[in-house]
């Protein structure tokens, strides 16, 4: 064990944080984060004060052991160190209870995991999803000039006989890579009725929103541009004679030379791909374009990828209130940021695709706690090391464990 032990001391870097000062406001952002537009996200607080104004959903009897506010507490810390279902967090608590006890109460020591699961999954999945974009909003209260990404993710694990996998929408700064919202899918309806919700939690002047085609909306446009935000919105079949109309014209368009391009080429192990944007501002002929709130450009992105002697060729197609080909370029391909740098993040390094939580609103709860996590890890730890080694030096290091919490404490 004690050999065990100084392996772990070494492998997260003990020594380097034993003088740590706690939440450094001014220090140096990492390379990606300097390159976001101003204000840059330096520091995420503690989001403890957030989780002790959520309405309780137990009733006051004798049985209420435990605060609301403690065992969200436990749950978060217990996933920043990489624990993905209830045993290991009740296990993590138990293992660290008295570090626990410098900024909670638990009263009645600590809560059992049926408890922390059957509580996390009777919290109001709405309020808990306001706080948590409550909490970011205080770190990046301004989205203008960031590009906002919204896109839906299955649980599939959350699955249970007849009952469907729970689905969240996210929505993500882009430049930032910062979990901005999180809005669970009703399951009578699908991502169009969610859209709005996350959209009315964000504060849009001056930023850039692009959305999949569920979310190539009218309703939607009008909410961006009354909000004074800019879109990219992707164009498909779910709209078959607007598709048809703008694919044909561009498509003809671009043949002939009349439309604005830019293009991009990417080289990468055996791989050439070259993407090209035609970009049109000429809506004069578009019976609908009055329909669609800021409309100013449609645009076709075509991708021409050439691997191992084979070539493919794709065609897609986009509504737009951006009117530069080079913007609408670099939003589109942003876009898919959500996808590797939250997406598959979520799965591979926190485990949320296999993981088996379904009751009442637990899965939807536990998906924001793993986005909190995820944007502490990227925004209080300004290093280089994988999502996995940070979880493992969380767990043995204590001085780290703070840093990321951003509170101070005397065990630092």
């Amino acid at each position: 064990m004690a050999v065990f032990n100084h392996f772990l001391a070494f492998f997260a870097g003990q020594s380097r944080y034993a003088k740590r000062e706690p939440c450094p406001h001014n220090r140096q952002n990492n390379s990606q984060l300097s390159q976001s537009p101003e204000p840059i996200v330096q520091t995420l607080n503690s989001p403890q004060r957030h989780f002790a104004t959520l309405p309780d959903p137990r009733r006051i009897t004798r049985n209420k052991l435990h605060a609301l506010e403690d065992i969200v507490m436990i749950t978060l810390c217990a996933t920043l160190c990489g624990q993905e279902d209830w045993v290991g967090i009740e296990d993590f608590a138990h293992e660290h209870e008295a570090w626990l006890r410098t900024f909670l109460a638990l009263p009645n020591g600590i809560p059992s995991h049926d408890t922390l699961s059957d509580v996390m999954g009777r919290i109001d999945k709405t309020a808990f999803s306001q706080a948590f974009s409550a909490w970011v909003q205080e770190a990046l209260p301004s989205l203008a000039g960031h590009q906002i990404a919204l896109d839906g993710k299955t649980l599939r694990g959350s699955a249970r006989g007849a009952q469907s996998s729970v689905h969240l929408m996210t929505a993500f700064a882009t430049q930032a890579r910062l979990v901005l919202g999180v809005q669970e899918v009703d399951k009578k309806h699908n991502e169009i009725h969610a859209i709005p919700n996350i959209l009315a939690q964000l504060e849009l002047k001056g930023a850039i929103v692009t959305i999949d085609a569920m979310g190539c909306q009218k309703s939607v446009a009008r909410i961006l541009t009354d909000n004074k935000a800019d879109y990219v919105l992707a164009l498909k079949e779910n709209h078959p004679n607007l598709y048809e109309d703008i694919s044909v014209w561009l498509d003809d368009c671009d043949s002939q030379g009349y439309v604005r391009q830019t293009e991009s080429v990417e080289k990468d192990h055996g791989r050439l791909e070259t993407r090209r944007v035609a970009v049109s501002t000429d809506l004069a002929w578009l019976a609908q374009r009055t329909q669609w709130a800021g409309l100013k450009a449609v645009a076709m992105v075509e991708s021409s990828r050439h691997i191992k002697g084979k070539t493919s060729v794709e065609r897609r197609y986009y509504l737009s209130s951006i009117s530069d080909p080079k913007k609408i370029a670099q939003a589109i391909r942003e876009h898919w940021r959500i996808e590797n740098q939250q997406h598959w993040v979520l799965d591979v390094q926190f485990g949320e695709d296999d993981n088996q939580t379904s009751a009442k609103h637990a899965a939807s709860n536990l998906g924001v706690i793993r986005r909190m996590a995820l944007n502490m890890m990227r925004v209080n730890d300004e290093s280089t090391l994988s999502m996995r080694r940070r979880k493992m030096r969380a767990l043995s290091n204590v001085g780290y464990r703070e840093q990321l919490l951003c509170r101070s404490s005397d065990l630092i």
